[in-house]
């Protein structure tokens, strides 16, 4: 039976290293199975941009387009929901445009306004190899991470935060430029406060929503994490303050801090600066301080709980697992198996061996990857 949410095909055109490549997809788990360097990560990053933003990878569009091609790509694909099929297109076009900063989008043939839109048609969640260094790092990565989870519960998080940013690099510029306009500042830094402060909210909201979650869900082969938000804003809401409130506090001291940020350079004050903390609840230790492996598999249980959520909202995301069955021993990898197919998700899964997926049999597409071309799929 398909997933109430899944692809049923899947296109690339002048993508990475694929010339062209079809899929057709039953709503199993797909497996993309070859050699490194063969084309398999390729395949989730088309995928990812089904959703807002720039990806799995995160690089500029222009980047994506086959080095041999015209300089332009496309990713096309059918979504099937419970209220029927949704065509999605997205990409550059060929020639001079291939340069631009911002991709086309269509739904149904029809172009749409801003990829914002993808947000309410699908949500995609992943888990690559980059991210195995996610809780020693800097903040920024782990804030990213966090705000796409937020995005499957409200998909306007994310054009909330492009705002928010837009309105701060403005506010930044003038500052640089030493550009005192009192006026256009105190506008700049309401817009600032009144999505800063929605922000902080959704992520307060989402908060809860992942904490209970991992209570209530808890799988003993993946451990238990504690979350939490170190930012201004989110502890004044978390502790019960208005958001109004909330907001003319950030706007005061935004005004009162413009000749320390002029000197700093950037803003010092606000939810870009917000943080995910995140503990290993049986050893009560830091994530940052436990093994590698303790780090994977804490991140693999925030997503299940955040997939767990999504499913039972009658929005099941689309998975994306890169490399994930290598770093796994045999438990661990039936438990995430079994935990995909019970909560009837279309994962996206690669890996070099065969063998590290037997535990799904036929309960998954196999496709077999080689110098940029898709092979036969397996027919179990």
């Amino acid at each position: 039976m398909r997933p109430d949410v899944s692809l049923s095909r899947l296109v690339v055109t002048n993508f990475r290293s694929y010339a062209r490549a079809e899929l057709a997809l039953d709503g199993r788990p797909v497996v993309f199975v070859g050699d490194n360097g063969a084309g398999k990560t390729n395949l989730l990053e088309a995928v990812s941009l089904l959703s807002p933003g720039r990806g799995m990878r995160g690089v500029p569009f222009a980047e994506v387009a086959r080095d041999t091609g015209d300089g332009g790509w496309a990713v096309a694909a059918t979504l099937e929901t419970n209220l029927g099929e949704t065509r999605i297109g997205t990409g550059l076009p060929a020639g001079d445009n291939a340069k631009a900063r911002t991709r086309l989008v269509k739904i149904d043939g029809e172009q749409a306004s801003s990829a914002g839109v993808l947000a309410s048609l699908c949500r995609v969640v992943w888990l690559t190899p980059a991210m195995d260094r996610l809780f020693v790092e800097g903040a920024s990565e782990r804030r990213r991470f966090f705000d796409r989870l937020v995005m499957g519960f409200d998909p306007a998080h994310g054009t909330r935060v492009n705002a928010y940013d837009k309105a701060m690099r403005e506010r930044n510029r003038l500052l640089s430029d030493d550009v005192r306009d009192v006026s256009w500042l105190a506008a700049l830094e309401d817009q600032m406060a009144t999505h800063g402060v929605a922000v902080a909210a959704a992520r307060v909201e989402a908060l809860g929503r992942m904490r209970a979650a991992i209570e209530a869900g808890h799988d003993a082969h993946f451990p238990r994490a504690d979350l939490g938000l170190e930012g201004e804003l989110e502890a004044d809401l978390g502790a019960g303050a208005a958001a109004v409130d909330v907001e003319d506090q950030f706007k005061s001291r935004l005004a009162a801090t413009r000749a320390r940020d002029a000197g700093a350079g950037r803003t010092l004050s606000g939810p870009h600066r917000s943080d995910l903390t995140v503990r290993h609840i049986a050893k009560d230790r830091e994530a940052r301080a436990c093994s590698t492996g303790e780090q994977k598999a804490l991140l693999i249980g925030i997503m299940l709980a955040n997939a767990r959520l999504l499913a039972a909202r009658g929005t099941p995301p689309l998975v994306l697992l890169d490399e994930i069955a290598a770093h796994l021993d045999e438990e661990r990898r039936h438990a995430l198996f079994d935990e995909i197919l019970g909560l009837k998700l279309q994962a996206f899964m690669t890996g070099t061996e065969p063998s590290l997926f037997d535990g799904l049999g036929g309960r998954a597409q196999t496709f077999r990857i080689a110098d940029g071309a898709v092979g036969p799929t397996d027919q179990e």
